[in-house]
């Protein structure tokens, strides 16, 4: 059997997890990236999967979704994953990344590969292409593309912000006012904090942000979504909206005096070396001047040397559920994937998880082979599910959570127990599915 390269359009984490899958399955891939020929608002580097946001690929036990979810991929091959974990920098409770290292080594991977054509070039008439395709541009999709994409559908895209946090280097830090420290000593002091002793000192720098000058918008709507709300945004809401949201203090005791303060920056480790971190949670839109004001205001960061300050890009998605199946498959042109975050699954891991479910998807339909549906008790399922769900009339883009997982049959009052249980049923279920795929698979 002659089996025809699949194309798969953009190499980030979506993408890469779909060359991957395709590739495991014998299949031959041309693989599009436009960078470096061409580049967008927020990417910075030529390297494949570069993370444009934060570092952190969120929480690493199982008893959080996001946690089950990583650990399903880990079990389905993910490249991903493999590589996140070889570049993992100390973050607590969570699974983070040094940034370079990780997408580096993605790219070696993937170029690597004998069965995968790497192309730099922006690919604008997608109808052009023979055979399988698989979108994973991401939200930063050219103009060209996305003008052919909505072609393509004959419908509306959606959009919404998105947001960078700054990155400040270690030396520069005032270490008289940051301590080390994870909340409530979870995985080990991994995170540097910034506290806010007194209510009048946290409410100067409200007040700053509240009053910041940000920078224009250009071309974008103005929608925000939650998840990676910009911090002057959040400020708007409230006095406390901060306090208890990124800033909350809760569970982050000062070693040095056993004190817990009014609200706490936190710092997350950006690299293996330790010489850089992110603002947790400060996304933002401000104008660079402003950032450098307003954050210097911060205990600690008075003077800190910030060698990226935060920026604000757009963010596009589908409305999946009129348009998408189960298998991320265009229903109506059965030769097109979709995959990534604009599908409306929202972060890293989800947009990784995205691109695997689309290129499995997308091999066994090339190799002629039966459907097959990751269980609906796992992440990857409820994943599936809830972007393809056409009884969904107002979707926005979803982290995975264990709302989305079918409830147990028995009620558990704690939620951390019930979580593990969801989670141990998953990976059963999981486990329970793999053999006869790996039977199938070239």
């Amino acid at each position: 059997m002659t089996i025809s390269p699949v194309h798969v359009i953009g190499a980030g984490l979506a993408g890469c997890e779909a060359v991957t899958q395709l590739t495991r399955h014998g299949i031959p891939v041309i693989l599009y990236e436009m960078r470096p020929v061409k580049s967008d608002e927020a990417h910075k580097t030529a390297y494949f999967a570069e993370l444009v946001c934060s570092n952190s690929l969120r929480a690493a036990n199982i008893e959080n979704a996001v946690g089950l979810l990583k650990e399903e991929m880990r079990r389905l091959g993910s490249l991903i994953m493999q590589k996140a974990d070889e570049h993992q920098v100390p973050a607590g409770g969570a699974l983070a990344v040094d940034r370079d290292g990780f997408a580096a080594a993605v790219t070696e991977a993937v170029k690597a590969n004998p069965l995968v054509t790497v192309i730099h070039e922006e690919v604008t008439d997608l109808e052009s292409l023979e055979g399988t395709v698989i979108v994973a541009s991401g939200p930063l999709t050219s103009d060209a593309l996305f003008a052919d994409i909505k072609k393509l559908l004959q419908a509306d895209y959606l959009h919404f912000f998105d947001a960078a946090a700054p990155i400040v280097t270690a030396d520069s830090l005032d270490y008289d006012k940051v301590y080390r420290a994870s909340r409530y000593d979870k995985g080990g002091a991994d995170y540097l904090n910034c506290p806010f002793y007194t209510k009048e000192e946290y409410v100067a720098f409200w007040e700053a942000l509240c009053n910041a000058e940000s920078a224009p918008v250009k071309d974008f709507e103005h929608d925000v979504f939650e998840a990676c709300m910009p911090i002057e945004e959040m400020a708007a809401r409230g006095e406390d909206t901060m306090r208890f949201g990124p800033l909350k203090p809760v569970g982050l005791i000062d070693p040095r005096n056993g004190k817990e303060a009014y609200a706490v920056v936190q710092l997350r480790q950006d690299n293996a070396a330790a010489s850089l971190y992110n603002l947790v949670g400060f996304q933002t839109h401000l104008k660079w001047p402003e950032q450098r004001r307003v954050f210097g205001m911060i205990p600690g960061l008075e003077n800190a040397e910030f060698v990226r300050f935060g920026v604000m890009h757009k963010n596009t998605y589908l409305n999946s559920p009129q348009l998408l199946d189960k298998h991320f498959n265009l229903r109506n042109n059965k030769r097109f994937y979709f995959a990534g975050q604009m599908t409306g699954v929202e972060g890293y891991v989800e947009s990784a998880a995205s691109g695997l479910m689309a290129g499995l998807a997308a091999a066994r339909a090339v190799l002629e082979l039966p459907e097959v549906e990751l269980p609906e008790v796992t992440a990857h399922g409820a994943l599936a599910n809830y972007i393809s769900n056409p009884a969904i009339e107002n979707f926005q883009p979803m982290n995975i959570n264990f709302g989305l997982i079918p409830p147990l049959t028995v009620r558990i009052r704690k939620k951390r127990e019930k979580n593990a249980q969801i989670a141990a049923r998953a990976l059963e279920a999981l486990d329970g599915f793999l053999p006869a795929l790996k039977t199938e698979q070239a």
